[in-house]
C-alpha cells in the first residue's frame, strides 16, 4: 500500500469514529424516538463504511461481506422500528 493511501485510510478511519461518537450521542440524548432510530441507522451506515475501509487497508474481500451483512441487518432493524414506532406493533 502506498504511503499516500495508507494516510488517507488512517485519517478516514479517524473521522469516522468521530461521526460514529457523535451519532452514538444523538442516539443516547435524541428528544424523541424518531430522531433515536436515524441515529441508529446513521451508525450502521457508518461501521458499514468502516467495515469497507479496512477491507480497502488489509486487502480482503471478508470486510466487504460483513459490511453487506451489517447493512442488511441494519436495515432491516430500521424497518422493524419504524413500523412499530408507526403502527404500535411490528408482527400483525
Amino acid at each position: 500500500m502506498s504511503p499516500w493511501l495508507s494516510m488517507a485510510v488512517s485519517v478516514t478511519l479517524m473521522l469516522y469514529v468521530l461521526a460514529m461518537a457523535i451519532a452514538l450521542l444523538r442516539l443516547m440524548r435524541g428528544p424523541s424516538a424518531q430522531d433515536r432510530v436515524l441515529a441508529m441507522d446513521f451508525v450502521y451506515v457508518v461501521g458499514m463504511l468502516v467495515m469497507l475501509v479496512l477491507g480497502i487497508r488489509y486487502d480482503s474481500a471478508m470486510y466487504f461481506e460483513g459490511a453487506l451483512l451489517m447493512v442488511l441487518f441494519g436495515f432491516v432493524g430500521s424497518v422493524a422500528m419504524a413500523k412499530f414506532l408507526l403502527r404500535g406493533e411490528v408482527i400483525e
